[in-house]
């Protein structure tokens, strides 16, 4: 059972990187006829072998798995011939026997020739449980042979899908060596002239921290006017209100659950520092994720709250960030917002449009806080 439950598991798994894997084709095809950047290249590749790396790490897996239930069920199979090899053996001496007995006397010669009522029953009885007793090993002769008849055909069945994955694997792997060699022809155009690259890496971290601290000091603005009428002092956490206290424990107890932020995409990006993918002695750090999406695509909501903030930071396009309780969520990058301050919004309610550039990428820029913290959304949304 153990073992079944970790094959459905993985084969959940393996169903989930294939979708993936299936939206990052879909994108490229949607956006094949623009001319992407060598860091935007370089980014999708990256992207794409890891999720590639973890098909073929599952399958190899689910691979394994089903050796281990083959070798299992064939040492079945082998014990249940001997079983089944001394059950006939005994089956037929019992057989034998009673043949025997049948020549030398009959039965009711057998009971005739008892010495007292007493003996006779006791014969009786005798010959019953014999004949039951035959009966019962003939019906667990059937028994076994038909356990045996299904166990072998488990096993074809097993050794058929662990034949689908391996083909399926081949295939995979094939793939991600094109990938692979796609990559290092783009990166070995980088490394010509890397200096050029790493000021364009270092340019715009500085111009996503120069939004962040901004989207920081939005927070601890927001922080400070929840505090306005209240005796807290704090300039890092928000002051509730019993309605907020309620709706930040839901926000809480839905942690790992809350839905994507967008219908379709795949993080592209994720949370924290990282080494660039250029330069690696040049670290990342991001506040949120970076999710790619399709072209016109409806950002929602991951829960219900209220919009505190409709704005627009200099060089960047519009941001809506929703209060949830102590929590805000941020949603950046839109080209049209749908909600104004002061709204209640509920669950996958639409607030906007991501924004497409113009070499065609479509991404949203999520982050989360608890108060004046980020917290990694990877761990709020669901499978994210």
């Amino acid at each position: 059972m153990a073992q079944s439950n970790k094959q459905k598991q993985l084969e959940t798994r393996r169903q989930e990187l294939r979708r993936e894997i299936e939206k990052i084709n879909a994108l490229r095809a949607e956006n094949k006829s623009k001319e992407k950047s060598q860091l935007s290249l370089i980014e999708d590749f990256n992207y794409k072998i890891s999720v590639l790396n973890n098909l073929i790490k599952v399958t190899n897996q689910q691979a394994n798995l089903l050796t281990h239930e083959i070798n299992n069920n064939q040492k079945k199979i082998d014990d249940l011939r001997e079983e089944l090899k001394l059950l006939k053996e005994d089956y037929a001496a019992m057989i034998v026997k009673s043949y025997k007995s049948k020549n030398q006397q009959s039965r009711i010669m057998f009971l005739l020739s008892s010495n007292n009522f007493k003996q006779a029953y006791k014969r009786l009885q005798y010959m019953k449980q014999y004949a039951n007793h035959q009966k019962e090993q003939g019906e667990t002769i059937k028994a076994k042979t038909a356990e045996l008849q299904q166990i072998n055909q488990n096993l074809l069945v097993q050794k058929e899908e662990k034949q689908k994955l391996i083909a399926e694997n081949k295939k995979t792997q094939n793939t991600l060596e094109k990938e692979r060699a796609q990559h290092r022809s783009i990166m070995a155009s980088i490394r010509k002239d890397l200096s050029k690259y790493t000021s364009q890496i270092k340019a715009k971290q500085q111009e996503a921290a120069r939004i962040d601290r901004e989207i920081e000091r939005i927070v601890r603005a927001e922080i400070a006017k929840s505090n306005k009428n209240t005796s807290s002092s704090s300039s890092s956490s928000f002051a509730l209100t019993a309605e907020e206290k309620v709706l930040a424990s839901n926000f809480v107890s839905n942690k790992g659950k809350l839905p994507w932020p967008v219908e379709k995409g795949f993080v592209k990006a994720r949370y924290g520092k990282q080494p660039s993918l250029i330069d690696r002695s040049l670290t990342v750090q991001r506040n949120g994720v970076l999710i790619t999406t399709e072209k016109n695509a409806k950002a929602r909501v991951v829960f219900n709250g209220t919009v505190i903030r409709v704005a627009a930071i200099r060089n960047s396009n519009p941001m809506v960030m929703i209060k949830h309780g102590n929590y805000i969520t941020v949603y950046k990058n839109l080209s049209k917002v749908y909600v104004k301050e002061g709204d209640k919004v509920k669950t996958k309610d639409v607030i906007g449009e991501v924004s497409t550039s113009i070499e065609g990428d479509t991404i949203l820029n999520f982050s989360i806080f608890k108060d004046a913290q980020t917290e990694n959304p990877a761990s709020w949304i669901y499978k994210m």
